[in-house]
């Protein structure tokens, strides 16, 4: 009988993973474990997580191998099925760790780079008070920095990773000493580590803005149960439970508004500058604030899988899936290092050996270039700027399922858009009240007394119009519903109908003025009912699935931007053709979703890189035939899981911004990649020349390296995309 080992993965959070190299040295390491399957490394998370046999590995000999390169670690969610990870009640917000980075000067960087510093501050004020000592002062000075450098690079060779900057560091310090620049060799170790603090200092940063997010959301929350209200801690709050938000309350959950009106204050979780207004049968969402009303909300998703919740965990996740150019830079340093350390070895002996060149002068030469040929710059340059840029999508609800989503998405040439709730609101609304013997007011009343308490969707888009008015009712007596035609009542003594024109024709004909008026707003895709009074047409109500208020602006966006735009919708064409008027987009209407699909196909082959942009359900075949599928939904939507990318608040200009947020960061690898090599070829050229030495060449390393990781993070202050 065949046994499968059961799989199963663990989380670990580890301190001090701060750059590419950092997670290279830990993958490899758990992959040469026996027992393990697959090892996910998440350097702006700062988590690993490891899938492993149960039967073969166990979690601390796991949490050891990472531990013994120099990290700390902190399992943080164990026993993870192999369905995938999916938070614990004790992980409220699904984001797999706490922040437990505090003041750098606590953290083991920060305390090793100011005894090594204070060490070399001592090496000087000894060598000027008793000269013959000054080169053991430096020399124990070096090796409070060094040794743990050294105990790391021993432990990065031994578990797979040879040419790691912490071996190319060693080598060179130690080289430095045995040629006599032992005072150089101690600044260099000094200089290396604070170049290590500042890379530390600005992931710590970059992780802070997704996780600030968790911080939107209350510790806890106002239960109604039982006839009463009482406190209850936020995470524990289960799906379908009634709670009560105060005026000026976040609020602790997403959920489904059962009474009370307020303006609710998005801007956090959206970044709407104005409130949003919301009544009975609005979606909230966790971590925004109640304005002035009292609400009664009843939660539709648990803590672990709220609105933020969801969003950190994409970003986690996305930030583990690889660019193109990341996944090109990867393959590169593999055999950039080596190689450098090949040329450093040439420079070192081969003048002295070929040209009878100066032993000690070329040996510091070569070590110069070991320490300007560390790769950290250059691997560092893509996955920083990719792990900033989701972050400040992430904050504005612009959602991409890792690197290379994003870098996708800014090279689309055409944008495919459905039609009905994604250029569209999704639901009618009143566009026009006629009244052709009675007033506009008083059509509006009667049909709205016919309609109360119907929950059909014309129905509701007339009582909101009459709602939006201030319109009292009148009282509705021998009420009917007569299938397939219309509402009929008895209202104030007389019978009033309510229908399609071919239902009310039957009771009274319509002018051919009246007709004409019926055709000119079919024509604009309006469905028009009509009001009888006994029997004369009093008038007529026109309603439409109204393009979403930044529906043109957002398609104007992508068409300036080069993208052509295009409506694949299974709408009748004659509606189709209205709203796309309106908007300005080429229209392709009465499509099955295979029709759907078989465009997007076309479009391709034709050489086009085409975004399909939908609900993510009943569009799917077409999203998944796309380059990049973008699903168009509120927080809840379960598109956030079928498609490439989501727009989580459902604004067409959300993907021009998208689009525009792509653009700027493969511009901002681009400056990296320059600045990487730039430097390196800069310090190269001046120390083969005899102009700069070692301390510069370290710089040209861990300053590049900084600068990388700044420039990158100018993405988040740009989070306003």
């Amino acid at each position: 009988m065949n046994v499968t080992a059961r799989v199963a993965k663990v989380r670990f959070r580890v301190e001090g993973m701060d750059c590419a190299s950092c997670a290279t040295k830990i993958e490899t390491a758990l992959r040469r474990v026996p027992g393990v399957t697959e090892v996910a490394v998440s350097v702006a998370g700062g988590t690993v997580i490891v899938s492993r046999d149960d039967d073969r590995v166990d979690d601390e000999k796991l949490r050891n191998r990472i531990s013994d390169l120099g990290y700390r670690v902190e399992p943080v969610r164990s026993d993870l099925h192999d369905q995938g990870v999916s938070p614990r009640r004790d992980d409220p917000q699904g984001h797999g760790h706490a922040p437990v980075d505090g003041s750098w000067w606590r953290t083991r960087k920060g305390l090793l780079t100011l005894a090594s510093g204070a060490a070399l501050a001592g090496a000087f004020a000894v060598g000027k008070i008793a000269p013959v000592t000054e080169r053991w002062a430096f020399l124990l000075a070096m090796l409070v920095g060094l040794v743990p450098i050294a105990r790391r690079a021993l432990s990065a060779a031994r578990s797979g990773t040879p040419f790691s900057i912490e071996m190319l560091m060693s080598i060179a310090a130690v080289g430095a000493v045995i040629i006599g620049a032992t005072e150089e060799a101690a600044t260099v170790v000094f200089l290396f580590l604070i170049g290590e603090l500042l890379e530390g200092v600005a992931a710590s940063r970059a992780r802070a803005s997704i996780r600030d997010l968790t911080k939107l959301v209350p510790k806890t929350a106002r239960l109604e149960a039982d006839g009463q209200v009482r406190e209850v801690q936020a995470n524990s709050l289960e799906v379908g439970t009634t709670i009560q938000v105060r005026p000026g309350d976040r609020i602790p959950a997403d959920g489904v508004i059962l009474s009370g009106e307020s303006p609710i204050d998005e801007a956090p979780v959206t970044g709407e500058s104005t409130p949003v207004r919301k009544g009975p049968d609005a979606l909230v969402f966790a971590g925004t604030v109640n304005g002035d009303g009292l609400l009664r909300v009843r939660v539709t998703a648990a803590a672990a899988d709220n609105t933020i919740a969801r969003v950190i965990r994409l970003v986690e996740e996305a930030q583990e899936s690889k660019a193109p150019t990341e996944r090109f830079i990867d393959r590169f340093s593999r055999f950039y290092t080596p190689g450098v350390v090949a040329v450093a070895g040439l420079v070192a002996i081969g003048p002295p050996l070929l040209f009878s060149g100066d032993w000690s002068g070329w040996i510091y030469k070569g070590l110069a270039i070991l320490l300007i040929g560390c790769p950290c710059a250059l691997v560092i340059s893509t996955p920083a700027a990719i792990a900033a840029s989701l972050a400040a999508g992430a904050r504005r609800g612009l959602l991409m399922k890792g690197g290379a989503v994003l870098e996708q998405v800014g090279k689309i040439t055409v944008a495919c858009f459905d039609k009905t709730g994604t250029l569209t609101a999704g639901k009618p609304q009143v566009t026009d009240i006629i009244g052709f013997s009675s007033s506009e007011a008083h059509v509006l009343r009667l049909a709205a007394a016919l309609e109360s308490g119907s929950s059909h969707p014309l129905a509701t888009a007339i009582l909101a119009k009459a709602s939006e008015q201030r319109i009292a009712l009148p009282q509705v007596a021998d009420s009917k519903a007569i299938g397939g035609k219309g509402i009929q009542a008895t209202i104030d003594g007389r019978s009033v109908f309510l229908g399609s024109p071919a239902a009310v024709a039957e009771l009274s004909s319509p002018t051919s003025e009246q007709t004409a008026r019926i055709a000119a707003l079919n024509d604009e895709g309006k469905t028009v009912s009509l009001l009888s009074i006994g029997n004369e047409v009093a008038g007529a109500i026109a309603m439409r699935d109204e393009p979403r208020p930044d529906a043109k602006a957002g398609l104007k966006r992508l068409t300036d931007a080069g993208i052509r735009t295009l409506m694949l919708t299974g709408d009748n064409r004659r509606a189709a053709r209205a709203i796309g008027q309106e908007l300005g987009i080429e229209v392709r209407a009465e499509l099955l979703p295979q029709d759907k699909q078989r465009i997007v196909g076309e479009l391709r082959r034709d050489g086009s890189s085409v975004a399909k942009i939908g609900d993510g359900i009943n569009d799917a075949p077409a999203l998944a035939a796309a380059d990049v599928g973008i699903a168009m939904g509120g927080g809840t939507d379960v598109a956030l899981e079928t498609a490439d990318a989501a727009v989580l608040h459902g604004r067409v200009t959300d993907v021009a911004a998208m689009v525009d947020l792509s653009k700027r960061t493969m511009a901002n690898i681009r400056q990296n990649i320059a600045i990487a090599l730039g430097l390196k070829a800069f310090f190269l050229v001046t120390t083969i020349v005899g102009l700069t030495g070692l301390w510069p060449a370290i710089l040209a390393d861990t300053g590049a390296t900084v600068l990388v990781t700044m420039n990158a993070l100018r993405l988040l202050a740009q989070g306003k995309v």
